[in-house]
């Protein structure tokens, strides 16, 4: 990034206090003049003169409102990997670099993943539930994760994470994505054309697609339909890629054997929605890679990051914001 160097910029944290953030953050103090502000009513006062964004929760979504007093930011870099509440029309058309979190989320969520995929498979799932009822069922079988094959819509790097543990529980995995393409990680990936041919082999289905252009409502009742009967749908990407009220008939009528969820498109999800009382469902609240430490990890990519904006190297993680998720 082209920056004159040797001049001490202007960071605005928002969406967190100073006493909120990680402590980690001091190193970012050493490099910069720190902002912070958990009010977007003080986005006024915060953004003018401001270098960087460094957005925390709430804080991607507050972005588009205070572009008005926007005047010299030059990069912005998310706390989360997901990118699609921060961009707007105003951002993606102009210069201002985008950078995210990956690195940081993809391997605890490929985790939740597979402890879903074990769970339902290994009949641990109703375990549980027959526990909590007090209920002896020993006259049930269960299924092997061994030989189980996985589809993944959406092969990026939570994908690929969730894959490879996959592949050493001894699944087969098959990935469909934006353009058929060979791959170092899937060897091909298929092209949507495909997507109802390979969702008719698959035994778990693993939705790890952003919100971005096309996938609004990507999981709809055609797909749900297009499913092997019986088989496992698990949303680790945004709840706005799936009509909800398709998924929940499929889990109704029995096309599918089982979801796990950890996004929805509202969120908290509303108590009254059906996902929750459907006994072949998993609903997690949208902490599937929220592992211990992932605070102080973000930080240390925000630090490294501007570290690199102060000297005018290239920054990592960056984002196609015309595409809407991560590149590279």
């Amino acid at each position: 990034m082209d920056r004159p160097t040797g001049l001490r910029p202007t960071v605005a944290v928002l969406g967190v206090g100073p006493g909120d953030a990680p402590s980690e953050i001091g190193a970012a103090a050493e490099l910069a003049e720190l902002r912070f502000t958990s009010d977007r009513d003080e986005l006024p006062s915060v953004l003018p003169g401001a270098d960087v964004l460094f957005t925390w929760g709430p804080g991607n979504g507050w972005v588009a409102g205070g572009w008005g007093s926007v005047d010299r930011l030059r990069w912005i870099q998310s706390a989360s990997d997901g990118v699609d509440r921060l961009l707007f029309p105003e951002l993606v058309h102009s210069d201002v670099v985008v950078t995210n979190a990956r690195g940081v989320f993809e391997g605890p969520i490929a985790e939740w993943v597979l402890g879903a995929i074990l769970a339902f498979e290994t009949g641990l799932r109703t375990s549980i539930l027959d526990t909590a009822a007090g209920t002896w069922n020993d006259e049930r079988t269960r299924g092997s994760v061994a030989g189980r094959h996985l589809l993944v819509v959406g092969p990026g790097p939570i994908g690929r994470s969730t894959a490879t543990l996959a592949r050493a529980f001894g699944m087969s995995v098959s990935a469909v994505g934006r353009a058929a393409r060979p791959d170092p990680v899937f060897g091909d990936v298929l092209g949507p054309d495909d997507l109802h041919d390979a969702l008719a082999v698959a035994d778990h289905v693993l939705n790890a697609l952003p919100l971005a252009g096309g996938t609004e409502r990507y999981f709809d009742a055609d797909v749900f339909t297009a499913m092997r009967t019986g088989a496992c749908f698990y949303n680790v990407g945004r709840g706005a890629t799936v009509d909800q009220d398709a998924l929940t008939d499929a889990l109704e009528r029995g096309q599918l054997g089982g979801a796990a969820l950890d996004v929805f498109e509202d969120e908290p999800l509303p108590r009254a929605a059906p996902l929750w009382s459907l006994p072949n469902v998993i609903v997690s609240p949208h902490v599937c890679g929220d592992v211990d430490g992932w605070r102080e990890a973000v930080v240390d990519i925000f630090v490294d990051n501007l570290s690199r904006f102060v000297r005018g190297a290239p920054l990592r993680n960056l984002v196609d914001t015309s595409a809407g998720f991560g590149v590279g």
